[in-house]
Order: C-alpha cells, then structure tokens, then sequence
C-alpha cells in the first residue's frame, strides 16, 4: 500500500458522459488533473456504467501513464459468475478491459450474508487470494453492505483481507439501516484499513435542504461537499476515501480541500450534527430502531430497517435504499408488503407510530418495481 500518495480517491462510477458514452476527452482531463495534483487511486468495477467505466479507464488511464504511477482497484461481482470455474475467466477480462496486468486491490464486490455464502461456495476468496500469491492482485479485500456482526464473521473467518470498503458519512454514522458506525468500529477492531465510499451519500449531502445547507454556509468555509468527505477522512484507520466526481468542477472542489487535508473542527462538526437533526425532521418516519415491535411480528418483518430504507428513498432520493432494501432487509424477512395488518406491532411500539400504515407507504415505494443495485 506504499504506491498510495494520499487519502482521496476517484470513483470510477459516475463519469462525464456524452449520452450513453464516457466523455472520454473531458475523462482525460480529470485524469491528468488529479495525478498532476498528487492523487493517484482510481476505482472501478465491471458493473459500472455497464463495462464502459473499464475500457473509459484503459483509454484515458493505462494506456496514457506508466503503470507504476497509479493505483487501480477493481471487483469481482457476484452477477458475473455463478461458479468457481467462471471467476478466472471474468477476471482476466477485467484486465484486458482496463488494459493492465494486474490490480493493486481486488474487492470482492458488495458483500452480505447472503452474497457471501455465493462466494464461499463457488471458492472466489481462495481465488482471489491464488491470484495475489501469482502477483496478479497485490491487495485483496471486500466491499461490503450488511450488517456489522456479518462483516464481524466475515473479518473472523478470511483475516486474509487486507482493507474493507464500506458506506461511511455523516448522515449514516447511526443509522440503523447502515450501521455506519458499527461497521467502521468492526474494521478498527480486526485492524483493517477502511476505504470509505458514498461519503456525500449519493450526492445528497451536497443537495442538502434549504435550511440545512444554510447551517454549513454560516462556517463561510467550504462547500457542502467539503464537510462531508473531510468527516469521513478524518477517521483514524481511513485509508482512502473515494468520490464518484463527474465533472471538472467537482474534481477541482475536492482537490481544493483535499490538497491540504484537515479534518472537521469542533465548530464544523457540530455544524454536521445540526444538519443531521434538520435533515431528519423532513417527513422522516420517526423510528428510533428500538426494535421492540419485531419481536412478536408473525411475517418476521424487519420494520425499523424497513422505514430506514424509506427515509433515504423518499428524504434523499437514494438510489442506493433499494439496494438495501430488497438485497439485504428483505432476503430472509418479510417485505413491507408481507404485513397483515395484525397491530401487534403498534401495540410495541413506545414512539406510537401508526405502523400498519407507515409499512403500506413503505410497499408502495418498493415492492412494485424491480430492485436497483451498486454502490
């Protein structure tokens, strides 16, 4: 990890783009502008932008800089194969797309309890740790969405990985639905360096609300996207923190800041915790996530999850809820749409919320269209 000048990175997720192709001029710019500025991590997966965030790297990355001078990281997905003997296959097509021969980080990609058992029984960390031991992965590591005791056990049992990647901002620091928080404290305690992804949450911490924008424009500092990322960079045991930047003047903004890295102050963060409380008054379902009115749920639906995944769909326009929701929330309990209307629930709940009706809002955003997935 010695090659890794400093603690910010490019996501490779969201690209200029002309139509449906990466505006691969103005790509390059980026690209040279972000090296010349001293930054040299880049982050990339088949996935993104269906392939082209690949090949938009090789063009505009590989084959315009020498290898040593920049550090790519890539994933194994799970979409993309569906037993060990597809693994070595996908990825050497991974190298060929992004025109290298190696990948300074291999992430196996979003995991989850579920996800994991995948990857378990196809053998794809043993492959993935065979591939390092022939020097085609110089670090292997996970990206992961799920709980904190399922990257507890996932830490427990391959010590092997060597950074994990997860969602990490100022806003999902307690949210129940992320477990921000407990993920990174479970990262401290097996001592792995963090790479934070999502740190503006999507872009909602930079399209904040009226009044919660106002409270960071009284520090007459940076911008809002400024605040966010140095919270999640200032984390002892961050090692990078990446930033999905479409445009020049985003990248310029971040670099800005970057550039000369500080974290939040005392009157910054307590600015970050001002907008948090103004944020969760805007129509915001008011679950504490006591969990009180799980215990006895006949359809075992995990409600407090459930309502979290609403707040940041509706609140924030998260894409990234959905992915919560149907891929971790609802893969072995009950969907919003499973209740019966039994009340045993509201009789539970301490916060008197009108659950029933609360969960029927909840399945009318997200049980009548197909899932969106990434990261």
């Amino acid at each position: 990890m010695e090659k890794i000048k400093k603690n910010f990175g490019f996501g490779c997720m969201r690209l200029p783009m002309k139509g449906d192709a990466v505006d691969t001029e103005e790509f390059s710019r980026m690209v040279d502008y972000f090296l010349e500025s001293g930054f040299n991590y880049f982050d990339t997966a088949h996935g993104y932008l269906g392939g082209k965030s690949e090949t938009a790297l090789r063009e505009c990355l590989t084959c315009r800089y020498p290898r040593e001078s920049y550090i790519l990281t890539n994933k194994l997905t799970g979409a993309f194969f569906e037993k060990q003997a597809d693994i070595l296959p996908f990825f050497q097509s991974q190298l060929e797309a992004c025109g290298v021969d190696y990948f300074d980080f291999y992430l196996m990609h979003a995991q989850s309890a579920g996800v994991f058992e995948k990857f378990k029984s196809c053998r794809a960390y043993e492959t993935a740790l065979e591939l390092k031991s022939q020097g085609k992965i110089r670090h292997f590591g996970i990206s992961f969405h799920d709980r904190a005791s399922v990257l507890d056990n996932i830490l427990t049992e391959y010590p092997q990985i060597e950074a994990v990647q997860i969602q990490l901002n100022y806003l999902d620091w307690e949210d129940p639905a992320v477990e921000s928080r407990k993920c990174y404290e479970v990262c401290r305690k097996h001592q792995k360096p963090v790479i934070v992804m999502e740190p503006c949450k999507g872009g909602n911490l930079v399209r904040l609300p009226e009044d919660a924008g106002a409270v960071l424009d009284s520090l007459q500092g940076g911008s809002p996207a400024s605040y966010a990322i140095r919270f999640a960079a200032g984390h002892e045991g961050v090692m990078m923190v990446l930033s999905g930047v479409s445009d020049m003047q985003q990248m310029r903004d971040d670099l800005g800041f970057m550039s000369d890295f500080q974290p939040l102050n005392k009157r910054e963060q307590a600015a970050v915790d001002k907008v948090c409380e103004l944020i969760r008054t805007k129509h915001l379902i008011a679950c504490t996530a006591c969990r009180y009115c799980t215990d006895g749920c006949p359809m075992n639906i995990s409600i407090p999850d459930l309502f979290a995944c609403y707040n940041s769909k509706t609140v924030f326009r998260d894409w990234n809820a959905d992915y919560y929701y149907h891929s971790i929330h609802t893969v072995n309990n009950g969907k919003a749409s499973a209740c019966i209307k039994c009340g045993k629930c509201e009789q539970a709940c301490p916060q008197h919320l009108p659950i029933r009706e609360l969960l029927a809002k909840t399945a009318e955003e997200f049980d009548h269209g197909q899932p969106e997935t990434g990261e």
